[in-house]
Parts: C-alpha cells; sequence; structure tokens
C-alpha cells in the first residue's frame, strides 16, 4: 500500500457527515413507510457499496455505470496481448481485472474499484502496442498501489449527495415555473414563490458545495496517486512506453497546462509535462546506478 492509497481515506471520510445528511432525506420516507433504522440503512447501503469491489458486480455493473462495456472479440485482440506482457511484467495474474471499454473520442484510460481497468475506443484505435501497454501498466500500477480503493469508496457515498442535489434543482425549477405561470399576477404569491424556490436551490447548493470540497480534497490526492503510479510504472520497466503516450498526448495539443489554484484543484491529473519531466529524471537515475553497478563489477 503505497501514501496515496492512505491519503485517499481523507476525502472518504470528509464526504461522511454530508452523506449521513443527504441519506437522512432518503431514509425518512421510508422510515415512515417500514418503520426502518436509521443506522440500519446506512449499514446495508454501506454493504452494497463493498459488493463493487467483486469482479462480477465489476463486469456487470460499475463499468456499466461508468459507461464501459465488454471489449469486442477485436478490441480483445489488441488490448489483451499488452495486457498479459504488462501483467507478466508486474508478476500478477491478468485475469484477477476486469478490461472494460469506453466509447470515447479522447485518449484515456482509467482504474476504479479493486479490479476494474477501463480504456478508451479511441486509445485503442491510435496508440501503437507499446504505448498502448505503457498506458494499462500505468492503470495496473493504481490497482497494484491500492490507490483506487478509498477512492471509490468517496464516490459510493458521493450518490445520494450528488442525487439529492440533482432533484434539488429539479425543483427549483418546477417552483421557478409554476411561479411564473399561476403567480405572475400576484406580487405577493410572486414572492413567496421566488422564497420557496430560494431556499430549495440553496439547499441544493448546499449539497452541491459538500461535493465540491470532497473533489477538490480527491484531486489533490490523485495527482500524487499519478506521480506515484508512473514511478511504479518505470520500476517493472514500461516509463519509455508511458512517456511516448503522453509525448502523444502533449503533441496533440490536448495537453493541460499549469493553471491557477483555481484550475488546479478541479483537476485530478498533473500536467502531461510535468509527468513526462519526473519519468525521465527516474529514468535516467536507473541508467545511472546500472552503469554505477556494472563499473563497480567489472
Amino acid at each position: 500500500m503505497e501514501s496515496s492509497a492512505v491519503a485517499a481515506i481523507i476525502p472518504a471520510v470528509a464526504v461522511v457527515p454530508v452523506w449521513l445528511v443527504a441519506l437522512f432525506v432518503f431514509w425518512f420516507p421510508l422510515h415512515l413507510l417500514l418503520r426502518v433504522s436509521f443506522w440500519l440503512f446506512a449499514v446495508l447501503y454501506l454493504a452494497a457499496g463493498v459488493l463493487l469491489f467483486f469482479r462480477p458486480v465489476q463486469r456487470v455493473l460499475l463499468a456499466r455505470l461508468l459507461g464501459a462495456r465488454r471489449p469486442t472479440s477485436e478490441e480483445s485482440s489488441i488490448i489483451d496481448p499488452a495486457w498479459r506482457v504488462v501483467t507478466q511484467a508486474a508478476r500478477t495474474q491478468p485475469n484477477r481485472y476486469v478490461l472494460s471499454v469506453l466509447p470515447a473520442d479522447e485518449v484515456n484510460a482509467f482504474a476504479s474499484g479493486g479490479h476494474l481497468v477501463v480504456v478508451t475506443t479511441y486509445a485503442l484505435e491510435v496508440l501503437p502496442p507499446a504505448e498502448l501497454a505503457g498506458v494499462l501498466a500505468h492503470e495496473l500500477s493504481h490497482h497494484l498501489g491500492l490507490h483506487t480503493i478509498a477512492l471509490t469508496v468517496a464516490q459510493w457515498l458521493s450518490l445520494p449527495i450528488v442525487l439529492l442535489a440533482r432533484i434539488g434543482f429539479f425543483f427549483r425549477s418546477v417552483a421557478q415555473a409554476a411561479t411564473d405561470t399561476f403567480a405572475r399576477r400576484s406580487s405577493g404569491l410572486t414572492i413567496v414563490g421566488n422564497i420557496i424556490g430560494g431556499l430549495i436551490n440553496a439547499v441544493a447548493w448546499l449539497f452541491l458545495l459538500g461535493i465540491l470540497a470532497t473533489n477538490a480534497i480527491a484531486n489533490a490526492v490523485g495527482r500524487n496517486a499519478e506521480f506515484q503510479a508512473d514511478h511504479r510504472v518505470v520500476t517493472i520497466g514500461f516509463g519509455r512506453e508511458l512517456r511516448a503516450a503522453l509525448q502523444r498526448f502533449v503533441s496533440s495539443g490536448l495537453a493541460e497546462r499549469t493553471g491557477s489554484w483555481w484550475q488546479r484543484l478541479l483537476t485530478s491529473h498533473p500536467p502531461a509535462r510535468t509527468r513526462i519531466a519526473k519519468i525521465d529524471n527516474q529514468i535516467r537515475a536507473q541508467h545511472e546506478r546500472q552503469r554505477f553497478l556494472e563499473e563497480d563489477w567489472s
């Protein structure tokens, strides 16, 4: 377990108070009907989240929640050889993980849960086999470092908060539309309608701000996890391949640049150029160490 895996516990803990409030809102009408204990309801919700770490559930449910699907036979012929080489170098079994494909017009891949690795269709189309192996090695490194465990828990806890915020914004729109339609001839009713809509909007924003604050903490943790995953990639022998894939991303003109502190809060990945520089430094250090050992033995 790497330090990023431990640090990822922070956003999971930070979201708990907001999660409990959101869960209470959903629990209360259920309690009126079935007299279910709130803490039993919360424990059952957490237990359902544990299922996300089982491979069959990830294959059937989690991948679909993320918009991914099983690879086609043609896609498997591209992914499987690279995946076998990567897992062999990392000394792990390829069938321990679930490979999925996300239909998207961008070069991207990500890891989730404890076993899920997702690659975009566009990445399969444009990346040479060596660079694809470098990208897969990076996502595998997230799993080997246990980076995705606590972050997946935090995402699971965030679901009722996001849902409640969306419901709040929906009712805000309904209240505004009702005010504009039925109360436009009465200033008193218009004021009441605007107050109700404003209160609903404020509550929805409170939940949304809780998610944004948690995401900012998760992004800070995620940036360090990217560096640690890159470090492991170089260690298992795929540093040059990952560097080439990152350089391709930079050359495309889509690479993110270091922006303001506010922009950095909204992104979970460090700039690709920074990652390339760190990979180069590690590869150079490996070469210097190898040359020193060879000279020492000779």
